[in-house]
């Protein structure tokens, strides 16, 4: 059995799957990320890294979307199997 390993979206590979812990993004935004399903216990999967790492394209919900760095550094999640 293997430990889960904390991480920032915004340091996920591609392919990686990652459970949603905190969202540290604060106004406006905030509100715009959980309408999108960005939510604490979501499951995320990392789809697509541009070639300088930003932005990335992540699969939440059924729905893929782009977050800048600065967005995606600020929600943390545990790296799943």
């Amino acid at each position: 059995m293997s430990e889960s390993k904390k991480v920032r979206l915004s340091d996920g590979e591609k392919g990686n799957v990652i459970k949603l812990t905190c969202i540290s993004v604060e106004g406006v935004m905030r509100r715009r990320l959980l309408d999108l399903g960005f939510v604490p216990g979501a499951i995320v999967e990392v789809v697509r890294k541009s070639p300088l790492g930003d932005p990335i394209a992540f699969r939440v919900s059924n729905t893929t979307i782009a977050l800048r760095k600065d967005e995606s550094i600020k929600i943390e999640g545990e790296l799943m199997d």
